[in-house]
């Protein structure tokens, strides 16, 4: 056999190999995709089936930065709260929070339809069980359930409100930049970085973020009841505490995590997760965006042999 015959014959076995790969591939991602298209219409189902048709306890997850258009804003928490308090072998609810705070109105409307829900449906406790952080809108939110428990290292508190920027009129004027604006009312740009605040404008600031800061003060007040010292300025001064500090407080009713109050105080060990739907269009595309780049590159591996 000569040399260009054998050469031949050895490229055409390789292209045979790529071929039989290329296949198995193709086979692979396409039971790779109906798995997760069943998985994703099985998650879109929820809790409607399986173990939520038996006795549980129904956890809503409350995980991340509040804010409008987020993970936890009204629209992706109310949802899943009002289906964890309509079904009927839930037999009390657990927020599971783990957030730093964020938007005071996302936090109040999840507070109030927390508090609507409780309502009309009084047969079912809430407990709040705070992880890592459960901090200004977090706890905000948290002081809409019936007991609030955390680990000893939580960080539970920090009732206040805070508004921020920057201000850069001495930077403009060290680059020579000449700034201007046009505006109609005296206020209309008071929070302008490129100008010098004001002391009248300041005061006003202030007193809008007081107020806020007095709702948030209200709500844990009524909230908490005799439980907490309403007079201890400390307590609604900002501050954040751990959780054997906060239970001492009387911000937190105990020590625990969810899983021991589903089984200890519930009664109810199984947990069934309520938790935010998601868009199918988003569920396939984080399920299949890796393997979809993985399989490209092999593709692109092969046929470049």
């Amino acid at each position: 056999m000569d040399a260009h015959t054998e050469l031949t014959e050895r490229l055409l076995k390789e292209n045979q190999k790529a071929r039989k790969w290329n296949t198995t591939v193709k086979l692979l991602f396409l039971v790779y995709l109906v798995v997760v298209t069943l998985g994703v219409f099985s998650s879109m189902n929820g809790v409607k089936g399986g173990a939520a048709e038996k006795p549980h306890t129904a956890l809503v997850p409350i995980k991340g930065v509040i804010k409008d258009g987020g993970e936890v804003s009204a629209n992706q928490v109310v949802g899943p709260l009002r289906d964890a308090f309509k079904a009927e072998q839930a037999k009390a609810i657990v927020l599971a929070i783990n957030s730093p705070g964020g938007s005071p109105v996302q936090a109040g409307y999840i507070y109030d339809e927390i508090k609507r829900l409780k309502a009309l449906h009084p047969e079912k406790t809430v407990y709040a069980v705070i992880s890592d952080v459960g901090a200004s809108g977090g706890y905000y939110i948290a002081a809409a359930a019936d007991q609030i428990y955390a680990n000893r290292a939580s960080l539970v508190g920090s009732i206040g409100v805070t508004a921020s920027g920057f201000g850069f009129v001495d930077l403009i004027d060290k680059l020579g930049v000449e700034r201007r604006t046009y505006t109609s009312g005296d206020h209309k740009n008071f929070l302008d970085p490129f100008l010098d605040a004001r002391a009248d404008e300041q005061e006003f600031w202030s007193g809008v973020l007081s107020g806020v800061h007095q709702q948030f003060k209200q709500v844990v007040v009524e909230s908490r009841g005799d439980r907490i010292d309403a007079e201890d300025a400390q307590l609604f001064s900002g501050l954040i505490w751990n959780g054997e500090q906060a239970l001492e407080l009387g911000l937190i009713d105990a020590l625990g995590s969810a899983g021991y109050v589903a089984r200890e105080i519930v009664g109810e060990e199984d947990i069934v997760s309520y938790a935010p739907r998601k868009p199918l269009l988003e569920q396939l595309t984080k399920g299949l965006g890796t393997s979809l780049s993985l399989w490209l590159d092999r593709e692109a591996e092969v046929s470049l042999r």
